[in-house]
């Protein structure tokens, strides 16, 4: 009796073999391991680090992994630099690099979330308009404590190695590269 191809043991062990692989991948994400990742940005002024928060903004984070691996940010600049009195931070993310664009989408406020991490030297957040949920690529990074901002802004990530750099970003600087790399690179476990 001629066998079956769709049924046979060898075709069963590879289809299940692709579905345990398909939903790993699907689980981490193509090319990701489960390691814990940090976003290192390559700008005219030198290299910066950023630890992110997935698990006080998961969408924000998610996001701007995603925005990442598409090689968004790359080439673009930093286009608002404000330093005074009242707010201290460089801002980035805008293709149109003038603070009007964004990816096309925007994504949900995590602000409210429990355990936001404050406003602090060094803190990530995501630029937003004063509509909810208006949110897409922008990001901020604080040149000192913003404490106001905290509640009203959604944090995730922060800077851990290049605040030197940072503190050097003028309007007009550019991210070269935005690149996903493992943590363990740059953080020694305690």
């Amino acid at each position: 009796m001629p066998r079956n191809l769709l049924f046979t043991a060898e075709v069963l062990v590879l289809l299940i073999a692709l579905a345990v692989w398909t939903g790993c991948s699907m689980i981490l994400g193509a090319g990701e391991t489960s390691e814990e990742q940090v976003a290192t940005m390559r700008t005219t002024k030198g290299k910066i680090v950023i630890e992110l928060y997935p698990d006080t903004a998961p969408v924000a984070v998610d996001n701007f992994k995603k925005l990442i691996k598409k090689r968004f940010y790359n080439g673009l600049t930093f286009h608002r630099r404000v330093n005074n009195q009242s707010l201290n931070i460089v801002q980035g993310g805008d293709p149109n690099g003038d603070g009007t664009g964004g990816p096309g989408y925007t994504i949900i406020d995590e602000y409210t979330l429990p355990n936001q991490p404050p406003h602090l030297r060094g803190t990530v957040a995501m630029a937003r308009t004063n509509a909810p949920n208006s949110a897409g690529s922008q990001f901020y990074i604080c040149l000192k404590p913003q404490p106001h901002l905290d509640g009203r802004y959604t944090t995730f990530g922060r800077v851990i190695q290049g605040m030197d750099v940072v503190d050097l970003l003028e309007i007009g600087d550019s991210m070269k590269t935005v690149r996903l790399e493992v943590k363990s690179k740059y953080v020694t476990p305690q």
